[in-house]
């Protein structure tokens, strides 16, 4: 049963920004959009508007979420920053890339963000609609991709609009999406800087920016969003590294597999990552029973691609 009639409003639209931070100060749910993916935005300083996030998602309450702050000083409210984080914070943000950072101790962000643990998930995006709710809002909003827990996260309002009408109030629609997949996360210690997960923010970039170590998490622990095993997922199955389709399925090209559909005939990963999830909702939709996804080459943007390739080709009872 549907608990809102949810309006999709333009963000240029007068009062759109105003109405968003209404709903947000009264404790609602509302989807913005940030360059990467929708977001599904709750004050992160209030818990009942955050258990609300997890109950519209049917997220596992294991899984934190990232809270989205309008520029470093507000960062630094809630969560203490190494010089090293600092200093990727000032040449990356506003951007997709996201911090885990010990918290403050006495810190006002509800526990449900960090989902028990004694870190907190930061990012500053690029995107002026957000930048300008939080801003107006004076606190962090936390904010998971606005779909389904599990399934394909939404690059349009009209994406947000089919897995989560009725769910919330309100989503303020920005157009498609510029980046296409999730912020890549990065913890930050005395060891150096690991990607608990990929994005289009690459190890090579953290580390000419850095000067330091980047490595890979060491561990299955969950510690950040979008580390679950089976997440990002279509209703069909998903079978990667193939050069033809079989029967009832859709060849998702890239490069030279041309596919029925393509990620990018001419080998761009900055392109595959940005219509990622756009041609994966494209060819479920065709209500083929399976995707079948060609080859996309492992280094750069292409480790994130092939990691949300990875988790949407899971079996779908792994956490």
């Amino acid at each position: 049963m549907a608990l809102y009639k949810t309006l999709v409003v333009p963000v240029h639209e007068h009062g759109a920004i105003e109405s968003a931070v209404e709903h947000l100060v009264a404790g609602a749910l509302v989807a913005v959009p940030t360059e990467t993916v929708y977001g599904l935005a709750a004050d992160a300083l209030n818990p009942e508007a955050v258990a609300k996030i997890y109950t519209a998602k049917g997220r596992p309450s294991h899984n934190p979420l990232i809270c989205h702050v309008s520029d470093i000083a507000m960062a630094e409210r809630y969560v203490l920053v190494p010089t090293v984080a600092r200093k990727l914070m000032e040449h990356f943000w506003p951007g997709p890339l996201t911090f885990v950072l010990p918290t403050k101790q006495n810190t006002p962000i509800a526990a449900a963000v960090s989902a028990g643990l004694k870190t907190l998930a930061v990012r500053c995006p690029n995107s002026l609609a957000v930048q300008d709710v939080i801003a107006k809002l004076n606190r962090p909003i936390a904010a998971p991709s606005a779909n389904p827990s599990g399934k394909l996260s939404p690059t349009s309002a009209n994406d947000v609009l089919s897995g989560m009408e009725g769910r919330i109030p309100l989503i303020l629609d920005g157009g498609k999406t510029s980046v296409g997949i999730e912020s890549t996360i990065i913890g930050v210690t005395d060891a150096g800087v690991a990607i608990l997960r990929p994005g289009t923010v690459t190890a090579e970039q953290i580390k000419s920016v850095s000067g330091i170590a980047v490595h890979d998490r060491d561990d299955d622990t969950i510690t950040a969003p979008g580390q679950l095993a089976s997440h990002y997922a279509p209703n069909a199955t998903v079978r990667l590294n193939a050069l033809v389709k079989q029967d009832h399925e859709v060849l998702i090209g890239f490069g030279a597999v041309r596919g029925d559909l393509s990620l990018s005939r001419s080998g761009d990963l900055a392109e595959a990552a940005k219509l990622l999830f756009e041609v994966l909702r494209t060819a479920d939709a065709s209500g083929a029973h399976g995707i079948a996804v060609a080859p996309i080459p492992n280094d750069g943007i292409g480790i994130a691609i092939n990691d949300r390739l990875k988790r949407a080709s899971a079996p779908r009872d792994a956490k």
